[in-house]
């Protein structure tokens, strides 16, 4: 059977090993600074055909950054994380 190619909807999470809650797809694919997270292809990989769909959806430099990054220290993952989510809430208010 084959995977389908376009991702789950929102009604649709699953756990996230970097912040260790549950979350959608549609995070994922603009997580950091409106990037995919570096683990996208290993988190939902089972669930569709990201790589597929990844590769229709980005530009060659977003695909080539995505799939040929170092990844970071976990620290600097987590502090940048922590701003990001500030940020969030601040133009939330």
């Amino acid at each position: 059977m084959e995977k389908p190619v376009e991702p789950p909807g929102d009604d649709f999470k699953i756990r996230c090993p970097r912040l260790g809650h549950q979350i959608f797809f549609s995070y994922c694919i603009i997580e950091s600074d409106r990037n995919p997270c570096f683990k996208i292809l290993d988190c939902w990989h089972q669930y569709f055909d990201v790589e597929t769909y990844l590769k229709s959806h980005l530009t060659t430099e977003q695909w080539d950054k995505l799939v040929n990054r170092p990844p970071k220290p976990k620290v600097l993952s987590l502090v940048e994380l922590i701003e990001q989510a500030k940020k969030r809430k601040k133009e939330a208010e």
